[in-house]
């Protein structure tokens, strides 16, 4: 228990309520999210191209919304209610998608679930930056990084138990994933929060000039890598693609989800010790050996290890990308800062994946994967060039 005590020091009760919010939120959006494009294509017949739409644009919309979420948490100096908001959203979307008969209106409900995780995501990831110090800033993120990826690995598991040992359909899931999602809603009734000290100067009018060069600088690396991190459904069709049943398919998405989870917390704590910048660096140098992996095999066993590497990516990604961009803003900006840079992260993702969805398409399997290497390569050396090693140091507003 001491050394137990002594791992997890520094972290706060609102620190692991909201990370336990996660855990169920996620096990919501993972029971549905490896059947999804398998969903759209067999039950709906929709197309690789429709598939890489459909999940590019609720993407986007998600970190789009969460980047007007953090400005509008910043403006009432309250987080609390704004995520409850998108928590209950995100819930009363689940069973909608599995009542859709054609593609386009699971294309709706599906942009209502992203909708509600949008609007969550930035002021949830305020209120976790100001339940520690700030030299526990990684290690906490970190911590909602296990919460989320461990409900990621989680819900696959029970999808697969759904529909093979109850023996139920593809909608089943769909019906089911609303009971996680209230009981992370119910998590963020219990966290405490107490309203911002200072007025923060954000406006719900895309005029960002209160943001510091270092941060718009973050962005644009940002950006030159998410261009070519399209959807994880093409991961998953690439193992389908392969000659992956249906179950093994879930289950090494699960597994790519327990690495993320076993990895992050260990990530954020070494970001607090070793810096943000050479954490980010080894998590855009492993995902451009995944792609480039997934483009050179189609065994199902290389695919496998390669999910699992693409895992070690994603742990690091989450954790240390939203504490490195909390690092260069000030606390009266956190949310608004945060909820920007997912934006960032979603508007890229939306033309990696229509991108990604016209190459699957038109030239070839591997050409999405060869592209997706490429664009993490071009934000490695942008990484190095552009953004400095040392923390951000912000002045007082």
């Amino acid at each position: 228990m001491p050394m137990i005590r002594r791992y997890f020091a520094g972290l706060s009760r609102n620190t692991f309520l909201l990370a336990i919010a996660s855990l169920f939120a996620d096990i919501s959006t993972e029971m549905l999210y490896p059947v999804l494009p398998i969903f759209l294509t067999q039950v709906l017949h929709a197309s690789g191209s429709i598939v890489g739409l459909v999940d590019g644009f609720a993407q986007a919309t998600q970190n789009i919304v969460q980047g007007l979420s953090g400005a509008v948490s910043d403006k009432l100096r309250r987080r609390k209610p704004v995520a409850l908001v998108g928590y209950l959203l995100a819930a009363v979307a689940k069973p909608l998608m599995g009542m859709a008969a054609a593609w386009p209106a699971l294309f709706g409900a599906r942009l209502l679930d992203r909708l509600g995780a949008g609007t969550r995501s930035a002021p949830r990831d305020a209120l976790i930056a100001a339940s520690v110090a700030e030299k526990d800033r990684g290690r906490a993120f970190g911590l909602e990084g296990v919460g989320d990826n461990a409900g990621a690995f989680l819900g696959p598991l029970i999808a697969v138990f759904v529909l093979y040992v109850l023996q139920r359909d593809l909608r089943a899931i769909f019906y089911l994933a609303i009971v996680p999602g209230l009981l992370a809603f119910l998590m963020v009734l219990l966290v405490s929060e107490r309203p911002a000290a200072v007025a923060a100067k954000a406006k719900i009018d895309l005029s960002l000039r209160q943001f510091p060069r270092g941060y718009w600088i973050y962005l644009l690396v940002t950006a030159l890598f998410s261009v070519g991190n399209s959807s994880n459904a093409f991961l998953i069709l690439r193992t389908q693609d392969a000659g992956a049943t249906l179950e093994t398919s879930i289950l090494i998405y699960a597994g790519y989800n327990l690495v993320a989870a076993l990895v992050s917390y260990p990530a954020g704590g070494l970001s607090d010790r070793w810096g943000r910048r050479a954490l980010l660096l080894v998590a855009f140098v492993v995902f451009a050996i995944a792609y480039l992996g997934f483009a050179l095999s189609a065994d199902v066993a290389v695919l496998g290890a390669l999910f699992g590497l693409y895992g070690a990516h994603q742990g690091i990604f989450r954790a240390v990308g939203k504490a490195f961009a909390s690092d260069f803003v000030p606390d009266h900006l956190r949310a608004s800062g945060i909820g920007w840079y997912g934006a960032t992260v979603g508007l890229l993702q939306l033309l990696a994946s229509l991108v990604a969805g016209v190459l699957w398409d038109q030239v070839g399997h591997a050409a999405v994967f060869f592209y997706g290497a490429a664009s993490a390569i071009v934000g490695s050396v942008a990484l190095l060039a552009l953004v400095p090693r040392q923390r951000p140091r912000l002045a007082s507003p």
